[in-house]
């Protein structure tokens, strides 16, 4: 995949707002010209604590940018002392980044139907992706119980599905589930969500013989290679050979039939 990555420079990004959209999930906006034009869906952004809290960044994906704004929205969960931090952010104040990082999602001309599968926190990064898209967008939504970002992918997705595990809100049942019982299909097909939810997905692709692309999470020391602390299994298509290959640089998009989930 091509890189999109512009800077790599750490910079200070103003807080537009912070607010709680759901149970300790956070929307925050930041102000950066640069890095808002530079951003291409499915990359990411380090956020930098204050050093109280701890001294390695927090990767976050960037949910949607306003270009003519400069600004870029992150939706992220407070987990740890690190995202606790960030929450308490108010209008105004500043918060230290770098980027954006990683390699975006490849958006080839001439796909008519593309099919966008979300799960968790990994739904926010495919709202800019449905945003971009030209063509028929069918996006499905996976939560455990409670929705975020609903109202947002409306907007953009000619089909929209929505599922939670026990029904609450929307249809019952996994993303695959939904892909299945509807007879979703198209001719590409964009994930983020956890890794049990990729699992599922890449076969599924496989089986209907519809390209993939899936976006990988891994535990991030830098963010942009140098440490090597992040690593995924993929197969090289050329040798057919395993080789290891770093999430934050070389991905976090990767192919699905690229990947592979050890057991």
């Amino acid at each position: 995949m091509p890189s999109h990555n512009k800077l790599k420079s750490r910079a200070a990004a103003n807080v537009v707002s912070n607010i709680q959209i759901a149970t300790n999930i956070y929307e925050m906006v930041l102000h950066h010209d640069d890095v808002s034009r530079a951003t291409q869906p499915g990359q990411f952004i380090n956020l930098y604590c204050n050093g109280k809290a701890t001294l390695l960044p927090r990767p976050i994906s960037i949910c949607e940018t306003q270009s003519d704004y400069g600004t870029m929205k992150i939706v992220y969960a407070v987990v740890g002392a690190g995202t606790e931090e960030f929450s308490q952010r108010q209008p105004g104040d500043t918060v230290d980044i770098l980027g954006p990082l990683g390699h975006g999602y490849d958006m080839h001309e001439g796909v008519k139907e593309h099919i966008i599968v979300g799960g968790g926190l990994g739904i926010p990064p495919l709202l800019e992706l449905t945003k971009r898209l030209i063509g028929k967008k069918k996006v499905v939504l996976g939560f455990r119980d409670e929705t975020f970002l609903v109202d947002a992918f409306k907007h953009y997705a000619d089909e929209l599905y929505v599922a939670t595990n026990d029904g609450s809100v929307g249809e019952q049942g996994t993303v695959i589930d939904i892909l299945e019982r509807h007879h979703i299909r198209g001719d590409m097909l964009y994930s983020c969500g956890p890794k049990a939810m990729l699992e599922e997905v890449q076969p599924w692709c496989i089986q209907h013989e519809i390209e993939g692309q899936i976006s990988m999470e891994e535990r991030m020391g830098c963010g942009f290679g140098a440490c090597v602390g992040c690593v995924t299994k993929v197969k090289n298509q050329e040798t057919e050979q395993w080789e290891y290959k770093k999430i934050c640089s070389d991905g976090p998009i990767f192919y699905a039939k690229e990947v592979v989930f050890d057991v």
